[in-house]
């Protein structure tokens, strides 16, 4: 066999088109077909890529008289780690929209699905995954949900996001043990409108401990322009009682001291009265 004939058939083994490996390789699909056609020879460089892309030794594809046995040396054999990834050899639907395979997996994933240690596609799963639904140690897309997940709605360990939920998060309504936002709930809680045992406002704070412009805190509240806090009925127990007069009075402050457009917020930190 010569080379473009070995390359053709492992290309096909492995359910790749000519643009999909022409993408992979950095080159056009006009050079994988001369290549195939041995009507021209890659470069040293992109036979190394092949050779473990396609998990095969380069003598295999450089040596006519090289059968199928050489495809690997004993020493690939025995290695745990080559074993390993030839294994999880990449792999792809033959069936693409627009180009795109339906799923993909692989190290450089993409596809509609992608799973590998860089995905991208429509729902993506990896290290690095990019996509409308993604999962993964880093993670973008509409939802996202990983140990650093950044989306319209993410959830992980340190989440950033309008809609954020995490040990750490970050967003315009962020809830966490500790959250940062224009809404937010936390064990500490940092924000326009703060809910939490340690909660810092801007407008508005509730919780053991209270800051901000109106603080309310069964223990201690520390507010510019309200402030209510618990009476001491015990050794070291407090109770917080706002009566409907107080809620009233709250909630004409919060009206009038709170920008108009932060409407939708002002509504929300309402129901915590």
């Amino acid at each position: 066999m010569t080379l473009g004939d070995k390359l053709s058939k492992l290309r096909k083994e492995n359910n790749y088109t000519q643009e999909q490996l022409a993408e992979i390789l950095g080159v056009s699909r006009q050079s994988i077909s001369k290549w195939e056609s041995d009507i021209t020879y890659p470069e040293t460089d992109k036979l190394i890529r092949m050779s473990q892309l396609f998990h095969c030794t380069t003598d295999y594809l450089l040596l006519e008289e090289a059968d199928a046995s050489d495809r690997m040396t004993q020493e690939e054999e025995t290695n745990t780690a080559f074993l390993f990834k030839r294994s999880f050899r990449e792999k792809k639907s033959e069936k693409t929209i627009c180009g795109m395979p339906l799923w993909h997996i692989g190290k450089n994933a993409r596809g509609f699905v992608a799973v590998g240690m860089n995905a991208r596609g429509v729902i993506a799963i990896g290290m690095k995954a990019r996509g409308l639904i993604s999962l993964g140690l880093l993670s973008l897309g509409l939802l996202s949900f990983g140990v650093l997940p950044l989306g319209l709605l993410s959830v992980g360990l340190f989440a950033i996001g309008i809609l954020s939920a995490g040990c750490f998060s970050v967003g315009v309504f962020a809830t966490g043990a500790i959250s940062l936002g224009i809404l937010s709930l936390g064990a500490i809680a940092i924000g326009d409108f703060s809910v939490g045992a340690l909660a810092i406002g801007k407008y508005v704070a509730i919780g053991d401990h209270a800051r901000a412009m109106i603080a309310i805190g069964d223990t201690v509240a520390v507010g510019s322009v309200y402030q209510k806090s618990g009476e001491l009925i015990a050794q070291n127990v407090t109770v917080l009682e706002l009566t409907e007069q107080e809620i009233t009075t709250i909630k004409n402050l919060i009206d009038t001291t709170v920008p108009s457009y932060l409407w939708w917020a002002k509504e929300v930190i309402k129901l915590f009265l």
